[in-house]
């Protein structure tokens, strides 16, 4: 049960792409959920929407910096729109109506954020999580923040690709992944 991955996935982010910024708990979770989708063209890891310089994964963790665990999204806008990325981030990818984490990982670390880049892509965020809630997608409201990206600082290079990593190195995949595909059922 090997780990799915887009077909459009680069080793390395290319050039000229537009990016999509989203927190939803775990980053590894985040990850590799975007990494099968068509038309995602590479991802890294790392933290956002903090106060502190450089943020590190450990500084991170204590929940005291103010950032998220985030993932960075580089997409082909002719194969997935910035919009079709928001509604997956908000329908499959995570809850988006647990405050402050999913399932086990709690804090503000793992909040649930869409951090826009520019005026267009916080007009569709927006409007992407209103249909969400006026389609009673969910009986919570959701709890997703919506705000400007500011820095993304990469997390630290174990970080990336992590559940890839761990598949190849174990030989099968890791144990939230067969969770999740358990639980997609």
């Amino acid at each position: 049960m090997a780990m799915t991955k887009g077909k459009d996935l680069m080793s390395k982010k290319p050039e000229g792409y537009p990016a999509a910024f989203f927190a939803g708990g775990c980053f590894w979770c985040m990850e590799s959920e975007f990494r099968a989708l068509p038309g995602v063209l590479f991802t890294r890891v790392g933290y956002i929407g903090g106060q502190m310089e450089e943020p590190t994964y450990r500084a991170v963790t204590t929940g005291n910096t103010g950032h998220a665990e985030a993932v960075e999204v580089t997409f082909d806008p002719e194969k997935v729109s910035y919009k079709e990325l928001v509604e997956f981030f908000l329908i499959k990818a995570h809850d988006p109506t647990q405050v402050d984490g999913q399932g086990v990982d709690l804090g503000t670390q793992y909040r649930s954020g869409i951090f826009t880049q520019d005026e267009e892509q916080m007009k569709i965020a927006q409007a992407v999580k209103a249909q969400v809630e006026a389609d009673k997608i969910y009986p919570k409201p959701v709890v997703t923040v919506i705000e400007p990206a500011g820095t993304f600082w990469e997390g630290e290079e174990y970080h990336q690709q992590y559940y890839e990593k761990y598949e190849a190195e174990n030989g099968m995949p890791h144990l939230r992944v067969l969770l999740k595909k358990e639980k997609n059922k």
